[in-house]
């Protein structure tokens, strides 16, 4: 029997294990699908305490319940595992790793590579390798495939390759996993139809595409296309500021049009893994052909401004007030990069956090998700902890900066017992509070 048809089989049969590498905001949801329609999944972490956690039960993501993963572990259709010798057993193998920039801003391939490397070592006949993290067309063909191709096993003969971008919106509920479409673009047919099948046993709908490259593609186009937008109603919203016209209140008109406009808002800088991180990654890959990404790159320019303008708008405030930015007592309110999530990847918090610091500002923050501040790559905010949201404490601060909408903050508290709020996501605006000590940036 052909080397696809009986994977094909065990796939059909719900036999084939799943492996899935890097258990995060990406790699748990797929966890979870997969254990609900019926296989087997083993998941790989290299750091042991989430491993740990896993297998007793437990999470570190809110909107994934500990509870759940308790009851695949009694099931046993899941553990955990930090033993990259372990990778020989699943039939697939989904990569789910992080895809950070370097301090030049470009790619930094170092946790795909690794990935990479770890399954080579252990590749065994029949396997499926599907990349699901976000990079830059032609990811797995130049990078991945030579890397598995060490091992000494060739493509269709020995194994089959494939990419298939993550599209996760964290936090959301109207839409999980199982329901957004799966695009999948193999190295070849083979590959594409054993990926494609497998998807297509767990998720609502699987969209096959052509190549890898058209799959690699189709990811960074969804996020140019969200960066380029956010830059741009950004950049709205500093010249309505100086006109003295409400972005705000101008967008809600806008989008009574039925047609031709799509609103989306502005905000103290890009957050999560993705817009901010991807775009960047095509760029770097057109410079390799000779062309120039200006959308991109000013899109990242004005949305990599805003927390200075943000900093900026806020020590103005603070100044018709007779209170220096040195020395003055700042809450933060949501260090979280979006609202009712507790994922502070590329957060905009964190770098206000840090620019205010700089400034010689005393710095709190209240986020009702984030009660400790989590460790970050880049950044470290170590020590710091959730402040308790009363009306006493808020009377402590110069300033309350709200950085993130939580939906569960209560503005009014806020506005009425803050001497001052700098308000960047108008969180204060929509019910139409008093606008005194209120100022949108």
């Amino acid at each position: 029997m052909k080397l696809s048809e009986t994977l094909l089989k065990k796939i059909a049969d719900r036999k084939a294990v799943v492996g899935v590498m890097g258990l995060g905001y990406v790699g748990l949801p797929l966890v979870r699908e997969f254990c609900d329609s019926g296989f087997t999944v083993h998941g790989f972490d290299v750091d042991e305490r989430k491993v740990k956690m896993l297998n007793a039960g437990q999470t570190y993501i809110e909107h994934l319940p500990g509870k759940m993963f308790k009851d695949y572990i009694k099931r046993g259709v899941f553990r955990a595992t930090a033993d990259m010798k372990e990778l020989r057993r699943p039939d697939a193998i989904l990569i789910c790793v992080p895809t950070p920039l370097d301090k030049m801003r470009e790619p930094d391939m170092t946790y795909i590579r690794g990935t990479a490397e770890d399954i080579a070592k252990r590749l065994r006949k029949g396997q499926l390798i599907v990349l699901e993290s976000t990079t830059y067309p032609g990811t797995t063909r130049e990078v991945v495939r030579p890397i598995l191709e060490q091992s000494g096993k060739k493509l269709d003969q020995d194994y089959f390759l494939a990419f298939s971008p993550e599209r996760e919106d964290p936090g959301r509920k109207d839409i999980t996993t199982k329901d957004i479409p799966k695009v999948v673009g193999g190295m070849t047919r083979d590959s594409t139809r054993v990926a494609c099948a497998l998807y297509e046993e767990a998720l609502t709908s699987v969209v096959p595409v052509s190549s890898c490259e058209a799959a690699e593609a189709c990811k960074i186009v969804e996020n140019v296309y969200r960066a380029v937008n956010i830059a741009l109603v950004n950049e709205l919203k500093i010249i309505f500021d100086r006109m003295g016209i409400d972005v705000w209140e101008v967008i809600e008109a806008a989008k009574t049009k039925p047609f031709g406009y799509q609103p989306f808002y502005p905000g103290p800088g890009l957050g999560g893994h993705c817009i901010p991180i991807d775009p960047l990654y095509l760029a770097w890959k057109a410079r390799q052909y000779g062309k120039p990404t200006r959308f991109i790159e000013l899109a990242w320019e004005i949305n990599t401004f805003m927390p200075e303008y943000v900093i900026g708008r806020l020590a103005l405030a603070l100044n018709e007030r007779g209170q220096a930015m040195n020395g003055a007592k700042i809450l933060v309110l949501g260090l979280a990069y979006k609202k009712d999530v507790d994922d502070v990847r590329e957060s905009p918090s964190v770098t206000l956090i840090e620019l205010l610091q700089a400034q010689g500002c005393k710095v709190d923050y209240h986020d009702p998700h984030i009660p400790v501040a989590k460790p970050m790559r880049a950044h470290n905010l170590t020590n710091m902890k959730s402040v308790p949201l009363t009306a006493k404490n808020l009377k402590k601060y110069d300033c309350v900066l709200i950085a993130t909408d939580h939906t569960s903050v209560d503005y009014d508290l806020v506005c009425r017992h803050a001497a001052l709020v700098v308000d960047t996501r108008n969180a204060t605006g929509r019910k139409k509070r008093p606008a005194k000590r209120v100022v949108k940036a």
